[in-house]
């Protein structure tokens, strides 16, 4: 199942995703789509990054 490394991740994605969508509707001030963008081009950094990770370290144990 899910470590707590693992939720960590998800949530950090989660929390990008959700301020890249306010930013692009302007929940926040005015819409701004460019920062929108910027923003949700984290989420597949963030979960790339997590998943190098969680790979390196089961490597470190065999």
């Amino acid at each position: 199942m899910f470590k707590t490394q693992d939720l960590l991740i998800f949530a950090a994605a989660f929390i990008s995703f959700c301020f890249s969508v306010m930013l692009w509707f302007g929940v926040i001030g005015d819409p701004n789509k460019e920062a929108g963008l910027f923003v949700g081009l984290w989420v597949p950094s963030i979960l790339s990054v997590g998943n190098y990770f969680k790979i390196a370290s089961q490597g470190k144990k065999s």
